[in-house]
């Protein structure tokens, strides 16, 4: 039995209510993650700052969501992966196939997006010790920066954290996600790697 509550405005805690309300003013709707992140609102706050902070960075917004996907699958965070789909098609307009690629661990059609991608997933398999690796190489090779390097880091901080809550929680898919429902492969799912 799942002990965590999808909080709405009516019953979130009073802190957790402005991230809340600005999401249903937005998206129309709360999603099933900020619901469950309300019951700490310290953690729902930090997962929105989070997210502000990598819009702030110099990765373009489909850079960001080839990261935050790549992280997601990674850590087998149905979710996420589902979510930062639907976000990457619909609002970032990331192409089609990318998303795919992305999706099934498949190589990237665009070189600097798949060594973004490989980087990233790097970063969360070797819990960031990736300092001398060909990951590394491919991703500075590819024209990134030691800055970007970084903030890829700060968007695994941020899946880490919504990963991890939406393993703990099993957070369900909301409606609007639908379509973008992803299975984690088994290896993923257990946490083996």
């Amino acid at each position: 039995m799942n002990t965590f509550k999808l909080h709405t405005l009516a019953s979130a805690p009073v802190a957790a209510l402005p991230i809340l309300e600005a999401a249903h003013k937005g998206l129309g709707f709360i999603p099933n993650l900020y619901a469950h992140l309300a019951e700490a609102p310290a953690a729902l706050e930090a997962y929105k700052q989070l997210g502000a902070l990598l819009e702030k960075s110099s990765l373009t917004p489909a850079e960001q969501q080839v990261v935050l996907i790549s992280v997601s699958a990674e850590n087998g965070c149905e979710y996420c992966v589902a979510a930062h789909s639907f976000l990457a098609r619909n609002m970032v307009k990331v192409a089609d196939n990318v998303i795919a690629a992305l999706r099934d661990g498949q190589p990237l059609p665009d070189a600097k997006l798949q060594a973004l991608a490989t980087f990233a997933r790097s970063v969360v398999r070797e819990r960031g010790r990736v300092a001398h690796s060909r990951e590394l190489d491919e991703f500075f090779a590819a024209g990134y920066t030691p800055q970007q390097a970084l903030e890829v880091v700060l968007g695994v901080s941020m899946k880490t954290l919504s990963n991890y809550a939406n393993h703990l929680t099993d957070t369900p898919l909301d409606a609007t996600f639908a379509n973008e429902a992803w299975h984690a492969p088994q290896s993923a799912a257990s946490g083996a790697h």
